[in-house]
């Protein structure tokens, strides 16, 4: 008891607030937030960044504001705010009485806005050497964002109240990199290829009828092999849709892997699988056979056909969304 005592003497409610400021840049480095909670309110014309991984946040009052949040364990909660420009990564994200935000955002459940207008979503890009610790921390997937498939809880009749940002939209043009000598040390990317979180379509239209679905197993690997996966698809033109870490069953594989199911079962008990969705004319064919050439000592599932390859993205992302209870 007396050391939990202790440790509660040694949290300021100060550091862990940005509240009342203008005109202002403050930040917070890695380490600093350690996964505590965190309130910013009533700031106006400020940059602010959080490069920690937090247990929540909440955003009240807040006018024409720059923001980077870092992984958040649980929920981000915007309230009151008008014409802010934010990068966020969580795992539950909410808007209420909020007027124009712009936000590139990685969110691990749909992300619900109510009574806010103007709303629009890019998908999370953002790198520095930290992060991927953070989102560990943080107890976040990097292959589950379902940025695009917003639930607007107070629809209006004949009006949207959120909508896509453009998709070349660049991050440093809504959430500058820090110009303050302290918040420079951190080593940040804001190019979509380095993004720790893979870059998304998300719900935009696809540009081809043709989908296939390529799922990883568990292992030492899987990480990097879905990136590098994701790199050899994406510069040949192929766009990534969709991705997903998830546990599966053996009935889950039987509905998805049907008569190849067999095969993976065995896999299954080691651990989530990584799920890819790309798109494009011939994305079966490339996705063969880059697995083929590259991966040729690794189990992965890949559709086997055109005819397939979008039923294959059906049963896998009606079983996942069951699943994570979406």
């Amino acid at each position: 008891p007396s050391f939990f005592f202790f440790f509660l003497l040694q949290i300021d409610p100060k550091d862990y607030t940005f509240s009342g400021l203008k005109d202002e840049t403050v930040g917070r480095l890695p380490g600093k937030v350690a996964g505590q909670q965190f309130v910013i309110q009533d700031c106006e014309n400020c940059r602010i960044y959080i490069f920690d991984h937090s247990a929540t946040i909440t955003i009240d009052d807040c006018v024409n504001c720059q923001i980077f949040l870092g992984p958040i364990k649980g929920s981000v909660f915007f309230r009151d705010c008008k014409d802010c420009k934010c990068v966020v990564a969580c795992q539950q994200f909410r808007t209420r009485d909020c007027r124009k935000l712009e936000v590139f955002l990685c969110c691990a459940t749909q992300p619900i806005i109510e009574s806010s207008t103007g709303m629009k979503f890019g998908c999370f890009q953002y790198y520095y050497p930290e992060l991927a610790l953070q989102f560990k921390d943080a107890g976040l997937s990097i292959f589950n964002n379902t940025w695009s498939n917003i639930h607007d809880f107070t629809p209006a009749s004949g009006e949207n109240n959120w909508g896509l940002l453009p998709e070349t939209a660049v991050v440093q043009d809504y959430v500058p990199l820090p110009s303050s000598e302290d918040l420079k040390a951190v080593r940040i990317s804001t190019d979509a290829t380095k993004s720790i979180i893979p870059v998304t379509r998300g719900r935009r239209q696809k540009s081809s009828d043709e989908s296939c679905l390529a799922v990883f197993f568990a292992g030492d690997y899987t990480t990097a092999n879905a990136r590098k996966l994701i790199d050899e698809m994406t510069s040949k033109g192929f766009q990534l849709v969709q991705t997903k870490e998830v546990l599966m069953k053996e009935e889950d594989a039987h509905r998805v892997f049907q008569q190849c199911a067999s095969e993976f079962i065995p896999v299954l008990e080691k651990g989530p699988v990584v799920a890819l969705e790309f798109n494009g004319d011939g994305a079966v064919e490339q996705c063969q056979s880059t697995i083929n050439e590259v991966f040729s000592g690794t189990k992965v599932f890949v559709s086997e056909s055109k005819a397939s390859g979008s039923q294959d993205v059906d049963n896998f992302y009606n079983f996942a969304d069951m699943q994570m209870g979406m």
